[in-house]
């Protein structure tokens, strides 16, 4: 993909897997709206391009629905041998994105297509920017949906995450196909943290409705009907906090260990 100001060869096609990030255009990269501007069709879900609206008059747009990622995928190699061709995802296309599926897909055809990915804000960093400093280490995230990963999986990754300490960013906590695996969830964190361990619920972070509650693990039960599809948990480690401003409960700090060697 070429960048902007640069003349864009006509004789050959490229591709550029753009994340979007939570949506709203002041959190999408420059150059993911630069590629969309040189694109000559745009593909993605319709509820991710509607941000980028603005962008897409003159071109071809192809949208469409959950469910369709390797139709997607196939679609925009094809049209990518001979056209500039952005597919877009939410947050960032390489983080439970379309990234993946893309270029599993080119590499079974084995064709060489000019490929660009460019990197969006992940749900796990909008959600952890309305909590605080919860992420500030080590830490790691881990998706609930069982619609491509079994659930003995996921529960086996769970087990092991929470067994040594960090926080934990879990992404699809709950829908109306899989109410109890937040639950689940939730069971494994607490056999190995105690229950002040301070949670973080970001619904819609960095978007409209935005809504940020902050609890511990053993009160985890009284706010689970807050959660659904469009919320981010955050689960804290062993050395995380609840982060206070006079007397008031402003978010979550995961010290970094600058209290250890650092006197302020």
């Amino acid at each position: 993909m070429t960048l902007p100001g640069e003349k864009r060869p006509l004789e050959k096609g490229n591709l550029a897997i753009v994340g979007l990030g939570p949506g709203h255009l002041e959190y999408i990269a420059p150059r993911a709206l630069a590629v969309i501007g040189l694109a000559d069709y745009v593909i993605g879900h319709a509820t991710y391009l509607r941000p980028v609206e603005h962008l897409l008059e003159g071109k071809e747009v192809i949208r469409s629905s959950m469910g369709k990622e390797v139709d997607r995928a196939k679609n925009a190699l094809e049209l990518a041998r001979s056209h500039a061709v952005v597919i877009v995802s939410g947050g960032d296309a390489g983080v439970y994105g379309m990234a993946s599926i893309v270029l599993e897909v080119l590499e079974r055809s084995g064709e060489n297509i000019d490929l660009e990915i460019v990197p969006g804000i992940t749900a796990a960093n909008a959600a952890a920017s309305r909590a605080g400093s919860p992420l500030s280490g080590d830490y790691a995230t881990i998706s609930l949906s069982n619609l491509l990963t079994p659930m003995e999986v996921i529960g086996k990754r769970l087990e092991a995450v929470f067994s040594v300490g960090i926080p934990v960013v879990l992404y699809n906590p709950k829908s109306r196909g899989r109410p109890h695996n937040l639950g689940i969830a939730i069971e494994h964190a607490r056999r190995h943290l105690p229950a002040k361990t301070p949670v973080a619920l970001v619904k819609n972070a960095l978007r409209d409705g935005e809504e940020t509650i902050i609890t511990t693990l053993g009160e985890m039960d009284t706010v689970l009907d807050r959660v659904d599809m469009h919320t981010t948990v955050i689960i804290g480690g062993t050395e995380s906090r609840i982060w206070r401003m006079n007397n008031n409960v402003r978010g979550i700090i995961t010290p970094r260990g600058y209290h250890n060697k650092y006197v302020y």
